[in-house]
This record gives C-alpha cells, structure tokens and sequence, in this order.
C-alpha cells in the first residue's frame, strides 16, 4: 500500500521536474524569454486563484451537502414538475466519469425511475458548476448564463422527448 501511495506521488512529481526542466532549458538559452515566461505564469496564476479558491469551496458544500443515496428519495418516477427539477439539479451537481454513475441509473431504472429523467440527468451533467467561474472569467458572465439555461432548456426538452419515444414502445 505504501508503495503504490510512493508510486503514485512519484509520478506526479516527475511531471513537475520534466516543467522545471524546460523552465531551465530555457534559463540556459534565453534568460531574458525564461523570466518573462515566469512572471507571465505568475500573473495568470494570481487572476485565477480566486476562481480556484471559489471553485473548492463549491465542490466542499455540495459534496457536504449533497449524498446521491439522498437524491434516490426524491428522484421520483412520477412526472411532475418538481421531478424535472430534481433530475436538472441532480445532473449539474454531478461529478466525476459518467461511467461510474451507469449502475446508479441502471438501479434507479429498475426502481421505476423513467427514462426522461434518466436523459435530462444525463444531458445536465454538461453543465459543470467548477466550471462556471472559469467560463465567467475568459467568456463572460452573460454568455454563460445563456449557454447554461440553453443546455438546462433544452436537458427538459431532450427528457421529455427520450420518455415519450420510450413510453410508446414500453421503455418508460
């Protein structure tokens, strides 16, 4: 287990070494081009680290206050519009490979969840709120606003059209 901790931290630290390598190389052939490099990443650095502080701060509070077992209660199979909203909010707030979410679905399905709601989860896990402030910031706010209430529009839309297409042949 110890190894396996060392190997994985070892092979993140040779990425690091292979960065300051170059960083050197460069220092070696042209000092002038390695210190403007420097301090460019620096300033980049410092416009992003409030982003990245807001960004873990986000991911902390809904990792603390959001349990996918508690989301199993309220992702109703019945169609309402709180459900549609439950499955929005349920796929936004998702992370991690969409792979690892295949047997929660496939559970949820055989627990009479339809097939809509399963689409506009899946739809909304393109709307990645860690995301958001990094968009913000290179793209502005006010298209981003549009872009995540087209994709969260049209997640309803794509929901409602997968559950009717799949209610008529008996997969809803």
């Amino acid at each position: 287990m110890l190894y396996s901790y060392f190997k994985r931290s070892f092979r993140k630290w040779v990425f690091v070494a292979i960065v300051g390598g170059f960083y050197g190389l460069g220092w070696f052939l042209r000092p002038e081009k390695a210190v403007s490099a420097f301090y460019s990443s620096v300033g980049i650095f410092r416009n992003i680290l409030p982003v990245f502080v807001l960004v873990f701060a986000l991911m902390g509070v809904t990792n603390y206050f959001v349990k996918p077992k508690k989301l199993l209660n309220y992702f109703g199979s019945h169609r309402s519009v709180k459900g549609w909203i439950i499955a929005s909010l349920a796929g936004i707030i998702s992370h991690g490979p969409i792979f690892m979410w295949y047997p929660w679905l496939s559970d949820l399905q055989e627990k009479g969840v339809g097939n809509g709601f399963i689409a506009t989860f899946l739809y909304n896990r393109a709307v990645k709120v860690p995301l958001i402030p990094f968009m913000a910031l290179y793209f502005g706010i006010d298209f981003v606003a549009v872009l995540t209430l087209v994709m969260i529009v049209f997640s309803l839309f794509q929901g409602v059209l997968v559950g009717k297409l799949l209610e008529n042949k008996g997969g809803d």
